[in-house]
């Protein structure tokens, strides 16, 4: 990961994270309106960035996020119906979007717990390419690309060991077995991920510490979270003081 496309920032706590992650989302969905007249953004699951959802929403009344010229997407999916308390989904809708003057209209939901759910990333993959400017190399472009990093070194659903969905180049949407979770999953891939404008990747927590000295101390390639690296963009990665105690 070249340290020239990463910028960063340590803060005392994971309040103070979230805090400055919220910033930084406001900054590129307000630019990015400016500029092109509507926002492509992806949101993480799991438990990290709910505070970062929670502060979005306490200050969604003062229009500082062009709610209602926002499309929203998600980086990834666990196989449950979207209103189970696994669901990235759901936290994402309790937390932020029922909460937010969003068009619901632009809320795209992955369905990973259809029946087909290879079919069902084939028609994401769909929706991507077309709600979203290509980029040079007809990659679909995100403006914002939110991301988590797991004890594992995974980022979105793209694990450790699981071969076929980290090097794959052509999909920009699959689905995967997780071993280690005995579970189906449904995820972005790297082609769409590395092509996006700004790559936000927010971590805290001491459990992640080892995991952040391997990914940004060392250099650790082999680890998934190690080939995020935005081509045409930028990449900051926000952390709380625990998460980055070893750096």
């Amino acid at each position: 990961m070249s340290k020239a496309q990463r910028d960063i920032k340590i803060e005392h706590s994971a309040q103070a994270a979230a805090r400055t992650a919220t910033q930084i989302f406001k900054e590129i969905t307000t630019k990015a309106i400016e500029r092109r007249g509507v926002c492509h953004i992806s949101l993480a699951g799991g438990t990290t960035p709910r505070r970062l959802y929670e502060l979005l929403a306490e200050t969604s009344t003062t229009d500082e996020v062009p709610w209602s010229r926002t499309e929203v997407f998600f980086g990834d999916e666990r196989d449950v119906p979207l209103d189970d308390v696994d669901s990235n989904y759901h936290m994402v809708q309790r937390t932020l979007l029922d909460n937010a003057p969003v068009d619901w209209s632009r809320v795209h939901a992955m369905r990973a717990d259809a029946e087909d759910i290879d079919a069902a990333a084939e028609e994401y993959e769909a929706t991507i390419r077309h709600l979203l400017p290509p980029d040079d190399e007809g990659i679909p472009q995100f403006d914002l690309m939110l991301l988590g990093l797991g004890g594992d070194g995974h980022t979105a659903s793209l694990f450790p060991g699981c071969e076929e969905t980290l090097n794959e180049t052509e999909k920009l949407v699959t689905s995967c077995y997780v071993p280690v979770l005995g579970r189906r999953r449904m995820t972005i891939t790297f082609p769409v991920i590395n092509a996006s404008r700004q790559v936000l990747m927010l971590i805290t927590g001491n459990d992640k510490a080892e995991i952040v000295k391997r990914l940004f101390g060392e250099g650790d390639e082999s680890l998934p979270a190690g080939r995020v690296t935005p081509r045409h963009g930028n990449m900051t990665v926000v952390l709380d003081a625990d998460a980055a105690r070893l750096l």
